[in-house]
């Protein structure tokens, strides 16, 4: 067992602060001319106001909407391999996934639990993670903010927020199309119209999309393709302006996706446990894949299921944001906003299509639907006083309500023939919130920031299950019927020092103080002994940080040194039933998350952009409390946490130069690596995934002046295998399944696009 708990860890977090001081050698106050060789300004708005991204005190990664458009980077999972920072659990539902900043995030398939990564979009926040399932055709740009942010950000966001930001409608009549196709079937298209309706009053803005990918998984069985995906959707947006201190924006969006992902294809047919390292195999089993004609290794890509697992979600919403300027700077901000998620999933549990004494034949079927109506009103001040802030009042309130059903078909045995379990549950969530951040200016480069928010949870749950048998079957507990109601209040905080170093520079330290509310675990096979609540999860985060221009602003850097330490927090476990594996929810102790994270561009000729962005995150248990039951075993203490790899970088290079007139030559390569990631808490060895990198390039064809521009893309060039998660490895478990990513191999596309 590695010691993670030694004083060298926070030796390298202090080196890395030393780091961060040391670049302010290189700050200058002078201002380049803009030929073309220097790094533009980003404007971001992670704290509700409009500000340059080297000017605001929280390290921050972004990503274009255009960037992500052109290496065919089309939700948050795609992002994730280019932003370090963030890493995604996928699975085969959207309930199933999860987003992880800085190693952490929260796995739960429960209503009652929301997630430590917040997502916001065009100021709304996304309470559940299966709404996360943003499509970027229409988006402007991606901020994620790491670290605690609940000071500012809506909910709780005790790990990070991703904040999505949308394109607004333009002043002139435009338009655009978008076409790409890509190896494996794989298509899509968009296309958009904006402009001015009523001169100077009104304006909007309509997005339509669609895609479609057969997979790259076979199912021999079903002889067909599976872990793809079809999705369709269209987003729109209308600015009213009926005089100079008014603004009304208005916002819809519907996205309905179909996902046919498996749960898993097999890699193993034995379990290595964990820490004794004692090797089970099931000749049983492996005899069944042989049969069926599937080969479990490290990159199959093959199943042999007689279900096809498919998922198919609709997310949809409204929203009206009102900006209203009272005079002497002052601006009144209003977000009222409904939103609505319907989920319907259909998995083939054993993942086989023989049914035998052993492995008797399970099939799962849920409905969800889930409904949050939220209000912020918000004040922002003037800046360039003694004092500046952002205060404001928050509510949201979510209603969820889900059926749960799980057949089981066994031969032999105690329960032959047929049997099935449903569970009706749900729960209810309110969250009231006051909140506010000033900025205290004791001189131009000097100023204290302080921030606070006060919170409250009202969470309340129901589970109703029916069972076929009155004893516990195979992955099926026996009837159960149990709710409960839990209200709780905390905090969140930040406090700290920014200065300015000069025009160009700036530095700050800071401690922040993260909350996430209590939680029910509420799900399919939820028993007694879980009806108590979990508790609030809490963090204490330490940042220091610079972030600037330097040598004529061909260089922009921004540079952090970490160390945020969690109680109470909240992670996925497992348990079995009747030798099925059952993931739930439990606090699992202390944990911590310490590094140092860099994202620098640099444009050292005309024409060429160079980009890299880093992070070394040791995020690991520093003390583990057994649940009851747990198949995880306890001694975990000073081990990785899942979804965290030690090394996380991007690096790119972008060459643009003109071949004819009003056309240019575009070149970008780039180069994806992490180190050794483990994907379970229980440290299984067969669920680590080796260091890999990917490397992707394209050239384009681009012409400002026409709008038109076309690109040959290929991804993974190298033709490297991985696996996006790794499952099984427990105790009931007979090997281990691998999920498939998209780029698992190598494949070629090409982007087209056309504004008009």
């Amino acid at each position: 067992m590695t010691n993670h708990l030694s004083s060298g860890r926070v030796r390298l977090v202090l080196m890395g602060a030393a780091a961060v001081t040391a670049l302010a050698g290189a700050a200058s106050a002078q201002t380049a001319p803009e030929n073309g060789t220097t790094v533009g300004e980003v404007v971001v708005t992670a704290r509700h106001r409009e500000e340059s991204l080297q000017r605001v005190p929280i390290n921050i990664s972004v990503v274009s909407g255009a960037q992500a458009a052109a290496k065919n980077l089309n939700d948050i999972q795609d992002l994730s391999s280019q932003i370090p920072s963030v890493d995604f659990r996928t699975g085969a539902s959207n309930k199933d996934q999860t987003v992880f900043v800085r190693g952490i995030g929260t796995i739960s398939t429960s209503p009652g639990v929301e997630p430590s990564v917040s997502m916001v979009v065009d100021g709304v926040v996304m309470s559940r993670p299966g709404q996360a399932t943003v499509d970027l055709s229409d988006v402007d740009h991606v901020e994620v903010l790491n670290g605690p942010q609940g000071t500012l950000f809506g909910k709780n966001a005790s790990a990070g927020v991703v904040n999505v930001v949308t394109k607004n409608p333009t002043a002139t009549p435009t338009g655009f199309v978008d076409a790409g196709y890509y190896e494996g079937d794989e298509y899509r298209l968009a296309g958009g119209v904006s402009g001015p309706i009523v001169a100077d009053k009104l304006k909007g803005l309509l997005t339509v999309f669609t895609g479609s990918y057969a997979g790259n998984v076979d199912n021999i069985y079903l002889h067909d393709k599976v872990n793809g995906y079809d999705n369709t959707g269209a987003r729109a947006k209308l600015v009213a302006t009926p005089n100079n201190d008014l603004t009304l924006t208005f916002g819809a969006d519907y996205t309905h996706s179909l996902e046919t992902n498996p749960t898993g294809v097999w890699t193993t047919t034995n379990r290595v446990a964990y820490p004794t390292n004692a090797n089970t195999n099931y000749p049983g089993f492996a005899a069944i894949q042989a049969t069926e004609g599937v080969t479990p290794s490290a990159d199959n890509r093959t199943v042999s299921a007689d279900t096809k697992s498919e998922a198919q979600d609709e997310n949809g919403g409204v929203s009206l944001q009102a900006d209203w300027k009272l005079g002497d700077g002052y601006t009144l901000t209003s977000i009222t906003a409904y939103r609505h998620w319907h989920n319907v999933q259909h998995q083939d549990y054993d993942q086989m299509s023989t049914i035998t004494a052993t492995y008797p034949g399970i099939e799962d079927i849920g409905h969800l639907n889930f409904d949050q109506t939220s209000e912020e009103l918000r004040i922002a001040s003037p800046k360039g006083g003694f004092i500046d802030y952002v205060a404001g009042l928050y509510y949201l309130d979510g209603v969820d309500h889900e059926t749960y059903e799980r057949d089981v078909t066994e031969v032999g045995g105690a329960t032959p023939g047929f049997n099935f379990g449903q569970a009706h549950y749900g729960s209810t969530d309110q969250n009231y919130a006051v909140f506010g951040e000033a900025n205290v200016n004791f001189t131009k480069s000097l100023r204290l920031i302080l921030g606070a928010r006060g919170i409250g949870d009202a969470l309340s749950f129901y589970n109703n299950r029916t069972s076929t048998q009155p004893a516990a079957i195979t992955a099926v507990q026996p009837a159960f019927s149990g709710s409960g109601s839990e209200t709780k209040y905390g905090f969140a905080g930040r406090a700290g020092l920014q200065y300015d170093l000069s025009s160009l520079v700036t530095s700050y330290v800071t401690y922040s103080h993260g909350y996430m509310g209590p939680a029910y675990n509420v799900f399919f096979n939820q028993i007694a002994l879980e009806l108590p609540p979990l508790n609030p999860e809490t963090s204490d985060s330490y940042e220091i940080g610079m972030k600037g221009q330097f040598w004529d602003r061909r260089v922009q850097a921004d540079v952090s040194a970490f160390l945020t330490n969690f109680q109470n927090y909240q992670a996925n476990s497992t348990f079995t039933v009747l030798g099925a594996l059952v993931t739930n929810l439990v606090n699992a102790g202390s944990v911590r998350t310490e590094g140092v994270q860099a994202d620098i561009t640099a444009k050292p000729i005309h024409g060429l952009t160079l980009d890299f962005n880093g992070v070394y995150d040791d995020a690991y248990v520093v003390s583990f409390p057994c649940p009851p039951g747990s198949a995880i075993t306890c001694f975990i203490n000073g081990e990785p946490l899942p979804f965290a790899p030690r090394w996380k970088s991007h690096t790119q290079a972008e060459y643009r130069l003109p071949v004819v007139s009003a056309i240019d030559l575009d070149l970008e390569t780039d180069y994806n690596w992490q180190s050794a990631t483990q994907y379970q808490l229980s440290e299984t060895p067969q669920t680590i995934q080796p260091a890999y990198g990917i490397w992707n390039a394209s050239i384009g064809l681009i012409s400002d002046a026409n709008g038109w521009s076309a690109r040959v893309l290929v991804k993974n060039i190298a033709n490297t295998h991985y696996s996006s998660y790794l499952s099984g490895g427990d105790e009931g478990s007979t090997g281990i399944v691998r999920w498939v990513p998209r780029d698992d191999d190598r494949y070629f596309g090409v982007n087209l696009h056309k504004d008009f």
